[in-house]
């Protein structure tokens, strides 16, 4: 599959099926978030793989948006390693950084035929402290991921509704 065909069949999936993600697809997973170009290379990204019962239920009761997964990852940055701008005080690249490391594993995990769902719907601070991060990182998203159900359907205007790329791009 070519990448456009790729990048226009994923969805979010809301619904998985029981089966246990095969380490050796995680691994290959992680292998393409891990070449994932970030600020100055300095790849402050985190990654904490959430599959014990105990932490699922954790997030859980933090996020209404987990959907059932058996597997759920957590991105977050290390902000002592991040790129910061040295002409523009408070610009830093810890969100665009996992940002780009996210849709690296997101469109990797389709392409092997497993589903995930970005997702930000959750109290950050709640989150690093209930999974005791270390101070200096900061949760930016809660990826759940395992294989779509048997009728796991995309969200019809979350799927197919686009605004006209004209809308989008401008030239200058």
């Amino acid at each position: 599959m070519d990448f456009l065909e790729l990048a226009k069949s994923r969805y979010s999936v809301r619904k998985f099926d029981d089966r246990e993600i095969e380490q050796e697809m995680l691994d290959r997973i992680f292998e393409a978030g891990n070449v994932a170009p970030t600020g100055c290379n300095y790849q402050p990204q985190r990654i904490y793989v959430v599959k014990s019962e105990e932490k699922l239920a954790k997030l859980n009761e933090l996020s209404r948006c987990i959907f059932g997964a058996k597997t759920v990852l957590v991105f977050t940055y290390n902000s002592d390693e991040e790129w910061k701008n040295p002409l523009e005080n408070g610009v830093h690249s810890g969100v665009q950084d996992v940002s780009i490391v996210a849709s690296h594993i997101m469109l990797a995990a389709w392409e092997l035929g497993i589903g995930t769902c970005w997702v930000n719907y959750f109290a950050n601070s709640k989150l690093e402290k209930e999974l005791g991060l270390p101070e200096n990182e900061k949760a930016v998203l809660l990826m759940p991921m395992g294989y779509p159900s048997a009728d796991s359907v995309p969200l019809e205007k979350m799927h197919s509704v686009y605004k006209n790329i004209g809308e989008t791009v401008k030239y200058i």
